[in-house]
């Protein structure tokens, strides 16, 4: 398996395929929460002295005989903050590109995403030596820094901070109601199939205060297992080596079901803390993938603003 372009070149394929088929899709309006200096007005009220004369409405001042002023609510950037799986299991893919290398490409179609007047992007990564925060800056910034050619790629070992720990200081560290993207490929260390998840309260919690979406990365040897006869598997993280007979039907099928029950097990999760859910393989264009999961849910929200 060969290593993706990265660098300038790849930016600007990048760049182009968001501006082509995702463009507009996930940033959007971000309304403010309150009265205060904007563009959009709000709320109509009897002008007082310090109020914006521009703002007068001189039709209801005429026939309210008092002078009436134009209140704005606030515009607000939007805070938009990634957090990245750089565990050992991320360097690991079959396909076109390994696990890692696809949540590079994901977090910087997140900033070109989500680029635009006044909004910045921040990073959290996790992984063996624990967390890494990344100053918030514009999107396409964040964007060049992600395909930037990596030095190297995470270490094997048990990761110092895992992704509940690294959810729960985000929550805690930047509480202002904005955008929260997890790129992970949500495995448990301990090789956890079943809930409850570790990270499910964390998650639950962060989805209350703000608008969350979980990028799964998965590859397709983790789903199924090839009949090529005898391997001997290495866990990058615990290192635990085991001696497995491909060439088995039984296991292969046993193998299949346990990892179906894990992806049922894990979207179930993601669903019931209240964040969106996309799954992203590292064998497939996960751009059209993205864009239709988007559209779901700008629809989805649409319809829900309707109702209220």
């Amino acid at each position: 398996m060969t290593s993706p372009d990265r660098g300038v070149g790849a930016f600007r394929r990048l760049d182009l395929q968001v501006q082509r088929r995702l463009d507009g899709l996930l940033a959007g309006e971000h309304r403010g929460l309150r009265l205060g200096p904007g563009s959009e007005a709000e709320e109509l009220v009897r002008y007082q002295p310090g109020d914006d004369v521009r703002r007068i409405d001189w039709n209801v001042t005429a026939r309210a005989a008092q002078p009436q002023v134009w209140r704005t609510r606030a515009d607000h950037a939007l805070d938009t903050w990634l957090v990245l799986d750089e565990t050992a299991s991320m360097a690991f893919g079959t396909a076109f590109a390994e696990k890692g290398d696809l949540g590079d490409q994901l977090a910087a179609a997140v900033g070109l995403l989500t680029d635009g007047p006044g909004n910045r992007l921040g990073m959290l990564t996790f992984g063996l030596d624990g967390l890494t925060w990344t100053r918030p800056v514009t999107g396409r910034v964040a964007a060049q820094r992600a395909l930037r050619p990596a030095a190297h790629r995470p270490r094997d070992g048990i990761p110092a901070t895992g992704l509940a720990e690294a959810l729960d200081a985000l929550g805690r560290r930047h509480r202002r109601p904005g955008v929260r993207v997890v790129v992970s490929d949500l495995l448990d260390p301990a090789g956890r199939i079943e809930r409850p998840f570790d990270w499910e309260p964390a998650l639950r919690r962060l989805a209350a205060r703000h608008d969350v979406v979980v990028l799964e990365v998965v590859d397709p040897r983790e789903l199924e297992l090839p009949d090529v006869g005898y391997l001997v598997l290495v866990d990058p993280e615990t290192g635990r080596r085991r001696d497995v007979a491909t060439g088995d039907p039984r296991l292969r099928a046993r193998y299949a079901a346990a990892a179906a029950a894990q992806r049922t097990a894990v979207a179930a999760a993601i669903r019931a803390c209240g964040a969106a859910h996309v799954c992203l393989r590292t064998d497939r264009d996960w751009v059209p993938e993205l864009a239709r999961a988007i559209r779901s849910r700008r629809l989805a929200l649409a319809r829900r603003r309707r109702v209220r």
